[in-house]
């Protein structure tokens, strides 16, 4: 089997990724971040889910975004509550985290080099989103040009590959794809702003795109929320 290091937030796009490299037979290094996020609890989903779907090791990185600021995710500014769905995905929101998948990606393939894995795997979506620039096609082979020019590995002949599988997946796709590799939705955890006991506020926009993507898909989300 051939290693692969895996980006695990928790939530719906990278569990569904976890899913499809093991299903694809790659060994998986499985690699989640508490950087400061108000939504930490994200990571108790990411070892549940870890566990569940027999990732061969989980790591999580501690690193504190909150010194850069810049996001109501790892600042005081409040998340984005109610907003139409013909809002979401245009412009960037104050969600938007500064070159967070930039730097979780270089965590990655640094982890990727040391193991001697080529293949990382991102749940970047760039269809059903909130307009992070950092979930596009472009950036995405961009990083992975990055990755060949910049590390010993690369510039000794090996090729690393970034695979975003569900980069030009709707979210209802996601969800039926996940579905099919039997995962168990009700592990994830997608919301910018639970409450302490980790119930969805239900009105974040990544709990209306989540929800959007149950009732396109014709399934019950299986997960609480205060409010839907």
């Amino acid at each position: 089997m051939k290693p692969a290091v895996v980006l695990l937030s928790g939530g719906l796009d990278s569990t569904t990724t976890l899913a499809t490299a093991i299903a694809e037979g790659y060994e998986t290094y499985a690699l989640s971040f508490e950087y400061g996020q108000r939504h930490r609890i994200e990571i108790d989903a990411a070892c549940r889910i870890a566990r569940a779907l027999g990732a061969k090791e989980h790591r999580v990185a501690k690193i504190d975004m909150r010194i850069f600021g810049g996001s109501a995710l790892t600042g005081n500014v409040d998340v984005p509550k109610k907003r139409p769905a013909t809002k979401i995905g245009q412009g960037i929101p104050v969600t938007y985290v500064p070159a967070r998948n930039t730097i979780f990606l270089s965590y990655s393939l640094a982890l990727a080099e040391t193991l001697g894995a080529r293949d990382i795997f991102i749940g970047a979506n760039a269809i059903d989103y909130s307009g992070y620039p950092d979930c596009r096609p472009e950036f995405i082979k961009a990083f992975e040009t990055l990755a060949n020019l910049g590390t010993k590995a690369g510039v000794q002949g090996a090729h690393f590959r970034i695979h975003a599988p569900l980069i030009k997946f709707s979210k209802a796709k996601i969800i039926r794809k996940a579905l099919e590799l039997d995962v168990d939705l009700a592990l994830t955890h997608s919301c910018y702003d639970p409450s302490p006991e980790g119930v969805a506020c239900g009105e974040c926009d990544s709990c209306l795109l989540r929800l959007k993507g149950f009732r396109e898909a014709g399934v019950e989300d299986p997960i609480r929320y205060a409010s839907k």
